[in-house]
């Protein structure tokens, strides 16, 4: 059975605009390097695909804190405060994640 080209179509766009939605929350909500505005929009895109991941899971919101936190630990080195995190994971949490 070969895959419908407009549902695929359908389904890469809904992909394209989740991942443009979780890079605008990194950007302009998390942003442990302060660049909002600054800086490049993608400064933060090799953190989408792991984030996407880990919300197409349906995770607690502890879940992703953790994954900010981790990312910030280990990757960037600089963490944000606690109200930018909290901000950042609401409205990833917030984000659609149907493809359909």
């Amino acid at each position: 059975m070969r895959a419908d080209p407009v549902m695929t179509n359908l389904r890469e766009q809904g992909a394209k605009e989740i991942q443009a939605a979780i890079r605008q929350v990194l950007y302009r909500d998390w942003d442990p390097l302060g660049v909002c505005d600054a800086g490049p929009e993608d400064e933060y895109d090799s953190y989408i695909a792991p984030i996407y991941r880990l919300l197409v899971a349906l995770p607690k919101k502890e879940d992703v804190m953790a994954e900010l936190r981790r990312i910030e630990d280990d990757s960037i080195g600089i963490g944000t405060s606690e109200e930018a995190l909290a901000t950042a994971v609401e409205k990833l949490l917030a984000l659609d994640m149907r493809l359909e």
